[in-house]
């Protein structure tokens, strides 16, 4: 697109110096609409090839529904939360952010929120601008020789880390996807549980997003658990803490105090107890709000949109998949067939995923190794990170977490070109290999022991059951009563067990596959659900 004329619409507040940055550059237009509606936008969004927002503009299903022009995406900031990503990337619209220009300022509040509560510097100043003086009543801890707890060691918890170390704390960290025993050269210990973390720490920070896995992380349960006097930081999101359960610890005495600068509605009610407790030092969502982070994430934003509409790179999509950046037609069908074996394996490493192997059986394939090894890892933590992960930042991801990932290379004179995953999970290896053939098709020819050839796209399903009659006919009937079509099947035995590859017209329920899997001689029943293929 780099020789069309590029229409950008930005529908937030931004830092000047990224419309200047922007309009700086030939062939570059910018309209600056903001307040509109949700009607007003759906209704000019496809005159534009990219869309800059903040978090004020909500970018919904309905204003997708017709992008029109519509390429990407470009999010000032960290959180996608008002950006529709299903809908985005079922029209093929890229979400990217600038969530590492806000790290270290995000990273200072939180830490300037833990400084802060330890020393009581809220009720102290509060004392004195009420022409108060009371030097007992707000003795404090100092935080060297303190723990810290860090649930989530992405990058604000890194950043955290790094700085508590460096005031002498000791840190303890949990991430239920980081795969491996410490971080940072041995200096942070990791804690297979949440809960097994709190025994052991005087102070908690949160920096993880809200999910069905973080809600409410810090309840009545696990307060109980915790070293009495605990303090705890929220800089995340609201919603991560259970106020009323935070607030009867406080009163009991079991939690010192609490630092919050995240809400799960903002502003809080202006009634909200939290407001009224004086162990509560409050802050208004200020994580990211300073002027070199407001330029930074400005400037990042609008760089980044105008570098992959332009077709001269990619940095920080959230919704990497279906993106082909600068490959040759050959090597881009391999990458597509990583990116589906990969979400087709996925699934089977119910111990997460360890160290991950992809093997090339064709050397002219060598220069798409890094592409194909990061959109492998892509794929494979895309169901359990909770931040954004991209083709820029997969490889830091894995090692953060202890996944070592790799690409090797083999000659078969002869051979067509092919590809094995293997994934390490737990004390398993799950494999998968596929190939593209002449008629430029993706195939699957081999999951674990099983051999076979099919085209993996659409909903599908995969179930391994015992090799026995009436396996096939008990799968059917149960797809019968749940409405939903078998478009194709493909069947692989060894030794007593056999692997049933289903294509099925429509997602199928998670009561089916719940059902499946309780249903006697149904080893592993897993579903899974790939792009269309695309012309050419």
């Amino acid at each position: 697109m780099s020789d069309e004329a590029i229409k950008i619409l930005v529908a937030d507040k931004l830092a000047p110096e990224g419309l200047e940055y922007m309009q700086s550059h030939a062939g570059v237009t910018v309209d600056s609409k903001t307040g509109l509606s949700e009607d007003e936008l759906a209704s000019i969004i496809g005159q534009y090839h990219g869309l800059l927002v903040r978090s004020g503009v909500q970018v919904t299903a309905k204003v997708l529904a017709e992008p029109g022009n519509l390429r990407a995406i470009a999010r000032a900031g960290v959180g996608v939360d008002n950006i529709d990503l299903d809908a985005a990337t079922a029209k093929g619209v890229l979400v990217m952010n600038s969530a590492e220009a806000s790290t270290l300022t995000t990273c200072e509040h939180a830490f300037a929120l833990m400084m802060a509560l330890s020393r009581n510097i809220g009720p102290a100043f509060l004392t004195m601008r009420g022409g108060g003086w009371n030097r007992k009543k707000f003795v404090g801890h100092q935080l060297a020789g303190k723990t810290l707890g860090l649930v989530g060691l992405g990058r604000i918890g890194h950043a955290m880390a790094e700085r508590a170390l460096a005031f002498d704390m000791k840190v303890l960290a949990y991430d239920p996807i980081y795969n491996a025993e410490t971080a940072l050269d041995g200096r942070v210990k990791i804690c297979p549980s949440f809960k097994e973390m709190v025994e052991q720490i005087d102070i908690v920070s949160f920096h993880v997003p809200l999910n069905d896995n973080t809600r409410n992380m810090l309840n009545a349960e696990t307060l109980a658990a915790a070293k009495d006097g605990l303090m705890v930081v929220n800089a995340a999101r609201g919603g991560v803490i259970d106020n009323a359960a935070l607030l009867e610890a406080i009163e009991s005495g079991k939690v010192a105090g609490a630092a919050i600068d995240v809400y799960e509605t903002e502003p809080p009610a202006e009634d909200d107890p939290l407001r009224a407790c004086d162990q509560v030092l409050l802050t208004p969502h200020l994580g990211a709000s300073t002027v070199e982070a407001q330029q930074a994430v400005s400037m990042a934003a609008c760089a980044q949109l105008l570098e992959f509409l332009r077709g001269e790179g990619l940095r920080g999509a959230v919704n990497i998949a279906g993106v082909r950046m600068d490959l040759p037609p050959e090597q881009l069908r391999l990458v597509d067939l990583a990116q589906r074996m990969a979400r087709l394996i996925a699934p089977m490493c119910e111990q997460g995923v360890g160290d991950v192997t992809v093997t090339l059986h064709d050397n002219t394939l060598a220069s798409a190794a890094k592409t194909l090894e990061c959109m492998v890892i892509v794929e494979l933590l895309a169901a359990q990170v909770d931040e954004p992960i991209n083709m820029v930042n997969a490889k830091l991801m894995a090692e953060r977490r202890g996944i070592k990932a790799k690409v090797v290379t083999e000659t078969e004179d002869g051979g067509i070109a092919r590809l094995t995953l293997a994934v390490t999970s737990g004390d398993e290896q799950r494999t998968i290999a596929g190939s593209v053939f002449e008629d430029g098709l993706p195939r699957v020819l081999r999951i674990g022991r099983y051999a076979m050839d099919m085209v993996p796209e659409g909903a599908m399903m995969l179930i391994i059951n015992e090799d026995r009659p009436g396996m096939i006919g008990l799968v059917g009937s149960s797809m019968g009563n749940a409405q939903v079509n078998i478009a194709d099947m493909a069947i692989s035995r060894h030794e007593h067990t056999a692997l049933m590859v289903l294509k099925v017209d429509q997602q199928p329920p998670e009561q089916l596959i719940e059902s499946l899997r309780h249903t006697p001689g149904m080893l592993k029943v897993t579903a899974v659900n790939l792009p269309p293929l695309k012309d050419g």
